[in-house]
């Protein structure tokens, strides 16, 4: 069978999934004829992605969170308003998206949480006469599971992100929402709860103990709290990874404090052989640190990342902070208990996924 994927062009999660289904599809036989990307004003092609992917890249814009106030946490408001200040640029995005599957025409197309195909699947019907099917994948689509409690006030909270997850998934044949754990779905609204899907390098890795920080910033503000906790606790050994355009490979504030940019290998080496992990919250990299048994500080940039890090905190991934109080991690290692059920769900992604997609 022909995919056509397109990614939502914002953090590093959906690049990382795309990746490792491509794999899984091509070990079976199918082909990944093309990849759409919604391009992110703030964000670039990760390097990783560009070079493992082994089809042709097509970008396009697409709406995206603003960073403001050191480039810390975006706002919704402020994101939606400039969104909505660029409707041209958005009806164009749409038509690339709809000429591209028509020109292409794949057998199917496989959605990594991007607005812009699901309004397109809506606005031109593409999934009808003979029409071309969509399955979207993305963790946020947990939040549809009406097997998935959140409490009245996560409801009000979670309002934006439930909502942006019906407008991806419109007109879907199947959604897949990645889950921690397994669990009922639904098969009224179309949800397959599967696991997460982690790159091939993952498993060749293995985990040991070690004596370090590991981190990451998804924005680059958030490296003034870091720098602040490293002046008091000099000793302890920090390796961060950032995506900091002008950034070099490396960044050595001194002998315990070294930024990195980002890269998929050496990002996966250091977390490995890590003591504990901060980060940002994106559901990908807490499933790795959950795969290794890392224990994680989850510090969510925007409303995403909060349920990345509320839900993966009920499978006992670590603990949250409202900033990188590195201290917290230290007083938390001692207590971690790995979730030791994990691992045997995450091995069983490629026949789930084969399944669900290709049968």
């Amino acid at each position: 069978m022909k995919f056509l994927f397109t990614v939502q062009g914002e953090g590093r999660g959906h690049f990382t999934q795309a990746l490792a289904l491509a794999a899984i599809l091509r070990k079976h036989g199918h082909q990944v004829v093309a990849v759409l990307i919604g391009k992110s004003d703030s964000r670039q092609i990760p390097g990783f992605f560009i070079e493992k992917i082994g089809a042709p890249l097509f970008e396009f814009d697409s709406p995206s969170f603003t960073s403001f106030y050191k480039q810390k946490r975006p706002n919704i408001l402020i994101s939606m308003a400039a969104n909505i200040s660029r409707p041209f640029v958005f009806k164009s995005s749409l038509q690339f998206v709809r000429r591209k599957i028509e020109e292409l025409h794949p057998d199917k197309v496989i959605n990594f949480y991007e607005i812009i195909t699901g309004m397109a699947y809506s606005l031109y019907r593409i999934d009808k006469k003979p029409g071309i099917e969509m399955i979207t994948i993305a963790h946020q689509y947990m939040l549809l599971n009406p097997h998935y409690r959140t409490s009245a006030e996560q409801d009000v909270k979670f309002y934006f992100l439930r909502m942006l997850s019906r407008i991806t998934s419109t007109r879907a044949a199947k959604i897949l929402a990645l889950s921690f754990r397994d669990m009922p779905g639904s098969e009224k609204k179309k949800i397959v709860t599967v696991p997460p899907l982690l790159r091939p390098d993952v498993f060749a890795i293995t985990p040991t103990p070690g004596n370090y920080i590991h981190g990451y910033m998804l924005n680059a503000g958030y490296f003034d709290e870091v720098s602040a906790w490293h002046r008091h606790h000099a000793t302890i050994p920090l390796r961060f990874f950032w995506d900091r355009k002008e950034a070099g490979e490396e960044t050595r504030i001194d002998d315990n404090f070294v930024l990195h940019r980002l890269n998929d290998q050496r990002f996966l080496q250091s977390m490995a052989g890590c003591a504990g992990y901060a980060t940002t919250s994106g559901f990908e990299s807490l499933c790795e640190a959950l795969y290794y048994r890392k224990p994680t500080l989850m510090v969510p940039v925007h409303v995403e990342q909060e349920f990345n890090a509320y839900d993966a905190s009920l499978s006992g991934a670590g603990i949250s902070a409202r900033e990188f109080r590195l201290s917290l991690l230290l007083e938390y290692i001692p207590r971690y208990t790995p979730d030791g059920n994990f691992r045997e769900w995450v091995h069983q992604a490629e026949a789930r996924f084969i399944s669900e997609i290709c049968g």
